[in-house]
């Protein structure tokens, strides 16, 4: 990549979160659709995937993009909705509605459907998993910031050695998950990845609550909305707990673990 590409990546990257800073929903599909979403994701989709997903993560905007992902993976026009699996063997559709949704998380869209078809879930898995580590890196700096603002017996709870483990803890899984990702080229690489990145956000999730103490249990909050995001974004598309055990019986069953990097 040139440097005058990566100066307008950043420049698109600003353009894109100063959007999702004032626009959620339906209204930010219209507005990155102004942007050239769908042209960024026919020409560059290795860039415009990570871009999209992980500034949604940050900013704590939704838009109904997973279909465009699913859609462009399996070669058709964008535009329009697919049915999802979500955890437990049902299945969603994400609409291009602000209709307030059925899960835990009501400003997604995602209402119920009859099961779908077969869909190309690598690409949707990594999108997915971009968009989980960008909420739960929301979350940790959200956490960190508490810790170094709140004191306690004279001095930042960010000096105490269990706040400084938690936060610790999130920070390398978040990394490790990140790292998954970036050598996620196969179905087997995009499964690992997306489970990887579930669990990382779902202890961002924990952690982070832990350290806020009772403020980040309010429904006020900015932490809340991202927790109930991640429990969500978890369930499409495989569960950690359903991604893991599938990864687990297939490794059983070849009697080995593929080799997913050269290090």
């Amino acid at each position: 990549m040139t440097e005058t590409d990566s100066g307008e990546i950043a420049l698109l990257a600003e353009s894109m979160r100063k959007a999702m800073s004032t626009a959620s929903g339906a209204a930010l599909d219209r507005a990155l659709g102004e942007l050239g979403w769908a042209e960024m994701l026919g020409e560059m989709p290795d860039v415009a995937i990570p871009l999209v997903f992980r500034l949604l993560g940050e900013t704590g905007a939704h838009a109904p993009v997973l279909n465009d992902v699913i859609a462009h993976a399996a070669g058709k026009p964008l535009g329009d909705k697919v049915a999802l699996p979500f955890a437990g063997g049902s299945w969603v559709v994400w609409e291009r509605t602000d209709r307030p949704g059925g899960t835990v998380d009501e400003d997604l869209p995602l209402h119920p459907a009859s099961q779908g078809g077969d869909i190309p879930l690598g690409a949707g898995r990594r999108a997915l998993a971009w968009w989980l580590i960008g909420s739960g890196r929301t979350m940790l700096t959200l956490a960190r910031r508490h810790a170094l603002d709140r004191k306690q017996f004279g001095r930042p709870v960010a000096s105490f050695q269990a706040i400084r483990h938690r936060l610790a803890e999130t920070l390398v899984a978040l990394d490790g998950a990140e790292a998954t990702l970036s050598t996620a080229d196969d179905e087997f690489g995009a499964l690992l990845a997306k489970a990887a990145a579930g669990r990382a956000a779902l202890l961002a999730a924990k952690h982070c609550q832990q350290t806020l103490g009772g403020i980040g249990f309010t429904a006020e909050h900015e932490l809340q909305g991202h927790i109930r995001r991640v429990l969500v974004l978890d369930g499409l598309l495989g569960s950690t707990r359903e991604l893991t055990r599938e990864a687990g019986a297939r490794i059983r069953a070849e009697g080995s673990a593929p080799r997913l990097a050269q290090l």
